[in-house]
């Protein structure tokens, strides 16, 4: 926690729940390292006062014992064994199961590759068999089914899109086509989504490697990539900052894998908003202002992590960072929108809000036996449900956020995972990929953090900013 005040000088009521202090815990700051005032400020307002509300997750007791830490457990040949095989079976289902040629390739091709993983993860020496693994599965459910997918110019309609409206952009001044016909001719996504579309424009696709180079999947990947990488480098003390094995991992599962080969339009969505956390709990407020920024003008799914991460900061920082964080972010993505909007406000609602909602004429073709999918099959009364109950459940989660604001990314990611789940869960045209983005926000926070529980260590909350608004050292614990 960070005090935004003058020492000595009372804070009013607490923020969003009414605490009346949040003063660190006495016990965590020797004597004499606080000036008169502040210690006279402890002992007005009481030595019981706890710092943060707990929140769920927390738990100050230490771990059950015989539960061996994620670090350990990742290190077992049963488990790992046992992720390969599960990787396997989920690859060699598409093939049987699946009606898109793109995905039975990449099943035909992975399945194998995680076979081969787990073998290597029996026979190898311990200190070489995750890596190898790891390295295979990548090589097999990755690099190979996109090289080749790419190479032939085989994508899902996602990426055509993406590049169509990048030249779009280019040559028109919108992304948008006016008059769509077909599903393909709509654009779902907000106007930066364009920007992965851009490398296909300039490099044309006269060549193999151009064809490649250009592709939007790559551009997608590489962003994904590089906001975990950063995300983590944030998020995990500076002692280890081993990445590569766990984001390889993470990226040739078949999570990862599979959505990277034939599409992959939603792992920047994912990427940024992993980024966005970690940035807001390391009080970067400029810097998760314009990843936020970002996050909304690519998709409209990714605004409820503009509140999750403003009140992140708020929680941990103060008012004012949290405010500078939040109008980087509406001005940045208002910014980008807003010209759209205010020339083609009529074409930005069909194809950006009633479309993906399945309001048009046009359905999406985006669909899988959840309940807001099924509910919306039994015709307009079966949609209303599922629109009626995806209200609600948004309504529960803001309303959980506002009652118990998160106190570190993991909470953070938290909130935003169980909030997007319950979205995609519900919507009337849902389905199972999309349910990467909350997984990854997971998973991700706290295997950077190295940590399971959300709370925040109290050496890294405790921090104390001097009268001139500097921030000082942390606070021993």
């Amino acid at each position: 926690m960070v005090s935004t005040r003058t020492p000595g000088r009372p804070r009013t009521r607490g923020r969003l729940i009414g605490r009346s202090s949040t003063q660190a815990h006495p016990a965590a700051v020797p004597h004499g390292a606080l000036p008169q005032g502040a210690r006279r400020t402890r002992r007005r307002f009481g030595a019981g006062t706890r710092p943060f509300p707990r929140q769920r997750g927390d738990d100050p007791r230490p771990a059950a014992p015989g539960f061996p830490p994620p670090a350990r457990l990742a290190a077992m040949r049963s488990v790992q064994l046992l992720g390969c095989a599960v990787a396997a079976g989920w690859a060699a289902a598409f093939p049987l199961v699946s009606d898109l040629p793109n995905q039975r390739l990449w099943g035909t091709v992975a399945a194998p590759s995680y076979l081969l993983a787990g073998l290597l993860c029996v026979v190898l020496p311990r200190r070489h068999a995750a890596r190898a693994a790891a390295a295979v599965g990548l090589l097999g459910a990755v690099l190979l089914p996109l090289a080749l997918l790419a190479v032939h110019g085989r994508h899902q309609s996602e990426v055509m899109v993406v590049e169509r409206s990048a030249h779009l952009l280019l040559t028109t001044g919108s992304p948008y086509l006016p008059d769509p016909a077909v599903v393909t001719d709509y654009n779902p996504y907000l106007p930066a989504m364009a920007l992965f579309g851009l490398p296909r424009c300039l490099l044309g696709s006269n060549s193999p490697l151009t064809l490649v180079l250009g592709d939007a999947r790559i551009w997608f990947a590489l962003t994904f990539l590089g906001c975990l990488l950063a995300s983590w480098r944030l998020l995990r003390p500076s002692r280890d900052r081993a990445t590569l094995l766990p984001l390889t991992v993470l990226t040739a599962s078949p999570l990862i894998a599979l959505a990277l080969a034939v599409g992959g339009v939603d792992l920047p969505l994912i990427g940024v908003c992993c980024l966005a956390m970690a940035l807001a709990e390391r009080d970067r407020t400029i810097a998760t202002g314009l990843v936020l920024a970002l996050a909304c003008s690519l998709k409209w799914t990714a605004w409820p992590a503009l509140p999750v991460a403003v009140l992140l900061i708020w929680r941990l920082y103060g008012r004012r960072p949290a405010a500078r964080a939040a109008l980087t972010a509406v001005g940045a993505a208002l910014a980008v929108v807003l010209p759209v909007a205010l020339t083609q406000a009529s074409v930005l609602r069909e194809q950006v809000v009633r479309y993906p909602l399945g309001l048009t004429s046009i359905r999406t073709p985006a669909g899988s036996p959840l309940p807001g999918k099924v509910l919306a099959g039994f015709g307009p009364t079966g949609h209303t449900v599922s629109l009626v109950l995806l209200t609600t459940g948004g309504a529960a989660v803001a309303i959980w956020l506002l009652a118990r604001p998160p106190a570190s990314a993991i909470a953070a990611a938290d909130l935003l995972a169980a909030g997007l789940a319950l979205a995609f869960t519900l919507a009337p045209a849902g389905r199972f990929g999309y349910l990467a983005l909350p997984v990854v926000l997971v998973i991700w926070p706290r295997l950077a953090a190295g940590r399971r529980r959300s709370a925040l260590p109290e050496a890294q909350r405790c921090l104390l900013r001097q009268p001139g608004g500097e921030r000082g050292v942390p606070v021993p614990s």
